[in-house]
């Protein structure tokens, strides 16, 4: 959350502050992915401690998840259509909570699809690396023998 007390940040500055260059933080403006809480007269670009966070978000769905741009993107649209739903399911009917926890249960499985086929896709790579590992130890033996 952004008090009062936080002056928004530079592109600079978010960029230091998550070790990334400023022209990454160009490019995933240009996709839709981030946007400035607000600019200056000047048209400088200004964040918030909101909008550094979902930039955190991107960079780990990118680095921790292995995740490609379409992966985020989609994973962020869900995200935020969940927090849609967790705010409309606090005045919502009887009814229409229970059309919220369908819905939500939907997005969740998809997610869910989204992060197992990532992990299918390490795991293969990873059975890749042992299969060459254990060649590597053969020729080993046999050059040495």
């Amino acid at each position: 959350m952004t008090t009062a007390l936080q002056a928004p940040l530079r592109i600079g500055q978010l960029a230091e502050r998550l070790g990334v260059t400023t022209r990454t933080i160009r490019y995933y403006e240009e996709l839709g992915l981030l946007k400035p809480s607000g600019y200056t007269e000047g048209g400088e670009r200004r964040y918030t401690e909101d909008d550094a966070t979902h930039l955190q978000r991107i960079l780990e769905l990118k680095t921790l998840m292995g995740f490609g741009l379409e992966e985020i993107r989609a994973t962020l649209d869900s995200e935020q259509r969940l927090s849609e739903l967790r705010e409309e399911y606090k005045s919502g009917s009887k009814k229409r909570k229970l059309e919220i926890v369908h819905e939500a249960m939907e997005i969740n499985q998809r997610m869910r699809a989204q992060v197992e086929s990532t992990i299918k896709r390490s795991k293969a790579f990873l059975r890749e690396l042992e299969a060459k590992a254990a060649r590597y130890r053969e020729v080993e033996a046999e050059l040495e023998g």
